[in-house]
């Protein structure tokens, strides 16, 4: 009996404490807490720029596709691009034509391509 009026005491005054719901106002259809956004970005952003001056590959895991490696290499001016093969270091590497000349080259997961 105590602990059942303990708890009707409690409930009573939990509904007490929050009060009635402010009336909305008319056309007021959001839900949800208010969210701001932020005036000024909180990281930088991330450089997907394919990164064709840099003077080495760098080695890491690669999520390109042989046929996004292959546009890659065509992109950076080479045609007839063979077959390419993924090495342990995760470069796609290949040969391609570049002015009249068969040369091999390689993409790196950044997508730059360098000749060999």
């Amino acid at each position: 009996m105590y602990r059942t009026a303990l708890a009707t005491l409690a409930a009573a005054m939990l509904v007490t404490a929050c009060g009635q719901e402010a009336p909305k106002a008319e056309g007021d259809n959001t839900a949800g807490p208010v969210v701001s956004t932020s005036e000024t970005p909180r990281n930088t952003a991330i450089d997907t720029a394919p990164a064709t001056a840099e003077p080495a590959q760098t080695p890491g895991a690669n999520s390109f596709t042989e046929a996004q490696a292959q546009k890659a290499i065509t992109d950076a001016g080479y045609t007839d691009v063979g077959p390419l093969t993924q090495d342990e270091q995760g470069l796609w590497k290949g040969s391609a034509t570049k002015d009249g000349t068969k040369t091999p080259v390689s993409v790196d997961y950044k997508g730059a391509v360098a000749a060999q």
